[in-house]
């Protein structure tokens, strides 16, 4: 019997959304079922993973390979039931906004000059481009980072890789030390790389705020003749 996860993975492999992602290494040697498996011996136990199983994939699903103009990287998802919804930092919980969320939409109120989002669902940036992936897909109801070791950072690896090769123009949003470490994948005279803290309140050298990457993104994007992405959430 096929267990949540490796149902999941059937299904995204059945998309035609998925078609760029499946290239990868991660789906074609064996990690990504070895993964799922894990998971799902994890769901077996009778533990709850989050997010649902239909989110597992949704970042990769909401903005395919060919479509990547911007990539933000996040950690694991939210470990409370009902917040996260398979994209990095975007919310849909029913309680006030993460604390990191709260800080990346105030930068962009205060970079852009429009007003402070009610709502944290990051859907409309995914679904112009911007990738919004966690280097874990999967976590535990009430225990961050459970899954961090189970093999998801590869498929985080080679997703970097590929879309510095095969797209013309990316700007990469690397916030915090995992993400910037990931700026040795990236070729810089093809795209466009900025670093920063990571927005989290916990961050001592508070070095997120003020950085402007919402609006250098879109003018780097611009010199490129890409579309700029439309940051605001709501009218």
């Amino acid at each position: 019997m096929t267990g949540p996860i490796s149902q999941a993975l059937a299904d995204f492999r059945a998309n035609s959304q998925a078609e760029g992602w499946l290239g990868l290494p991660f789906f074609q040697d064996g990690s990504a079922d070895a993964v799922a498996a894990k998971v799902d011996a994890v769901v077996a136990s009778g533990a709850q993973v989050l997010p649902p199983p239909d989110a597992v994939f949704a970042s990769m699903t909401l903005t395919p390979l060919d479509q990547v103009k911007v990539v933000v990287l996040g950690q694991d998802p939210y470990p409370t039931p009902g917040d996260a919804h398979g994209l990095a930092f975007s919310y849909r919980g029913s309680r006030r906004l993460p604390a990191s969320l709260r800080t990346i939409l105030a930068e962009m109120a205060e970079d852009l000059g429009v007003p402070m989002p009610k709502s944290g669902d990051l859907s409309k940036w995914a679904r112009q481009g911007v990738l919004l992936l966690n280097t874990s897909l999967t976590v535990e109801a009430g225990q961050s980072g459970a899954h961090m070791k189970f093999g998801w950072s590869a498929l985080v690896d080679q997703a970097i890789a590929a879309i510095s090769a095969q797209q013309p123009a990316v700007v990469f949003l690397l916030w915090g030390g995992p993400a910037r470490k990931r700026a040795t994948l990236v070729d810089r005279k093809k795209h466009l790389v900025i670093e920063a803290g990571h927005p989290s309140p916990l961050n001592r050298l508070n070095d997120f705020r003020g950085t402007r990457p919402f609006s250098r993104a879109n003018a780097w994007l611009a010199e490129k003749r890409l579309e700029p992405v439309d940051w605001r959430l709501e009218p």
